[in-house]
Order: structure tokens, then C-alpha cells, then sequence
């Protein structure tokens, strides 16, 4: 036996590779793949006459343009402010910074029901802020885009603010000396080392906002065509006994999130790339 996996193997927290590894995959098995699986097999059950007809309807085809549309800009939207909350976080000291700081994270703690009835409060035509905007946000799309941003936010900050955290400042210093301005030291040396963190960010709250349901319903208004959203066609089919149908408009989401998501890692791994090669 080679003298490192003998090392391994005295020195290993876990009780042995191949029980760790075995609780692993059994774990994965159940609560990722068997699911997943049975959603592929449930819609296998269609045929493709069929699975077009659930999936490429003209109501499903608006609530594809709206859940991916709108998720796709809350989180592009949630990256540039998020990645400014977390350096004002980081960088600056102030009265309540604390608080700030917590309130962060409210809408991880907040149940997305209470938070679609509060946005859907505040932002309705006679609501404190609603009541003041020259065009509609509750019950139109643009309330999904703010339930979408509120419920993103979190995701961005909290993956980009312990980078920026340990992010070196005599990086800076050293590109002010040699007569950079502060974009350019922005832009060329704190930016590089946190755009990984910023990539993954902005995943997070892509497929966040993708799935939420909770608290979009209240403020979307659901009307079809218009402000109906995926997870809330599915509910609809599973309301009308219509598993295969649910299980297929599933599918098509499973897959485009996964392939957005792979092109986001793809991203993610060539910015890190980039940076060890800088």
C-alpha cells in the first residue's frame, strides 16, 4: 500500500472512503435522482403528440418568456447591486451597519408567502409606494420582477462579500501607485478576483428566482398570457389531475435551467481560470 494512502487512511475524519462514499451516493440517489427520474418517466408516458401539446401550448410558451425572462433580469439586476451592498458591507463603517448587515438576510428567513403579500401591499395602486409610480407593478409583470429581485438579493451578497472580504488591499495600493485610477483599479484588479464569486452569485439567484413560487403569485396578479408563471402552470395541471402534463412543462424547465446553468459554470470556471493565469 502506497505511503499516502496509508496516511489517508490513519489521518481521515470519516469513518472509511468507500462507507463515506456509499452514504454519498445513496444519499444523492434518493433525494436528487430517484425524484428527477420520476418526473422523466411519468412524462415518458406521453406521447410526443402529446408532450407538445402540454409543453409548446401558447400559455405555456408565456409563462416560459416570463419565468425565464423575468428571472434572467432580477438576477443580471441582483449582481450589480448585490455586488455593491457587499462592498459597502466590507469596506465602510457606519451607524446600523449591523443592521444592514442582518436585513440582508431577511429574505431567507421571511416565508415567501408573507413577503408576496407585503410586495403585493405595498405596491398596489393604493399602496405607500405604489400609489406613487406613474405606471402598474402589482398584478403585471413587473411585480414578478420585484418578487424575483427581493428574494435574489441575498444570494448575490452573501457569496461576494467573504471574497471581497479577503481580497488584499495592497493589490489596490499597489495599482494606485503605479497611477491607476479608482475604476481602473475596480475594473482590473478587485473585479477579476470576485467575478467567480459574482458568476456563482448570479446562479444562485437565477435558479432561486426560477422556482419561487411563494411570494410571486400574490403580487403577479396570474393572469394567463400575461403575468402566469411556470411553477404556477404546473400547480394548475396538478390541480386538474393532469400528472403527465405537470411532469412534462417540469421537464422542459429541469432541462433549460440545467443547460443556463452549465453555461453559467462554464463561465465561472474560465473567469477562475483567468484570474490563476493573471
Amino acid at each position: 500500500m502506497p505511503f499516502s494512502r496509508a496516511l489517508l487512511r490513519r489521518h481521515t475524519v470519516l469513518p472509511g472512503f468507500d462507507l463515506a462514499f456509499g452514504f454519498v451516493v445513496l444519499y444523492v440517489c434518493l433525494i436528487v435522482l430517484v425524484p428527477l427520474s420520476a418526473a422523466f418517466l411519468k412524462t415518458a408516458t406521453l406521447t410526443w403528440e402529446g408532450f407538445v401539446a402540454a409543453t409548446m401550448s401558447p400559455r405555456v410558451v408565456a409563462s416560459y418568456r416570463l419565468t425565464f425572462g423575468a428571472s434572467f433580469a432580477a438576477a443580471l439586476l441582483n449582481a450589480v447591486f448585490g455586488l455593491l451592498v457587499a462592498w459597502v458591507l466590507v469596506r465602510y463603517r457606519f451607524p446600523g451597519r449591523r443592521f444592514v448587515d442582518a436585513l440582508v438576510d431577511l429574505p431567507f428567513a421571511l416565508p415567501t408567502a408573507v413577503a408576496g403579500i407585503a410586495l403585493t401591499a405595498i405596491y398596489a395602486g393604493n399602496g405607500a409606494i405604489g400609489q406613487w409610480l406613474p405606471f402598474k407593478v402589482a398584478f403585471t409583470p413587473v411585480g414578478v420582477f420585484v418578487a424575483l429581485v427581493f428574494i435574489g438579493l441575498p444570494f448575490v451578497v452573501r457569496t461576494v462579500q467573504p471574497v471581497l472580504e479577503d481580497v488584499n488591499r495592497e493589490f489596490e495600493e499597489a495599482a494606485a501607485t503605479l497611477g491607476a485610477t479608482r475604476l481602473q483599479t475596480v475594473t482590473k484588479v478587485v473585479l477579476p478576483i470576485v467575478m467567480p464569486a459574482l458568476l456563482t452569485g448570479f446562479a444562485l439567484a437565477f435558479a432561486r428566482a426560477l422556482g419561487e413560487y411563494g411570494s410571486v403569485i400574490f403580487i403577479a396578479g396570474n393572469m394567463p398570457m400575461v403575468s402566469e408563471i411556470t411553477p404556477l402552470i404546473i400547480i394548475t395541471k396538478l390541480e386538474q389531475y393532469d400528472y403527465a402534463g405537470a411532469t412534462a412543462v417540469a421537464v422542459v424547465m429541469l432541462v433549460t435551467s440545467f443547460a443556463l446553468l452549465l453555461v453559467i459554470n462554464a463561465l465561472q470556471a474560465w473567469a477562475r481560470k483567468r484570474q490563476g493565469g493573471v
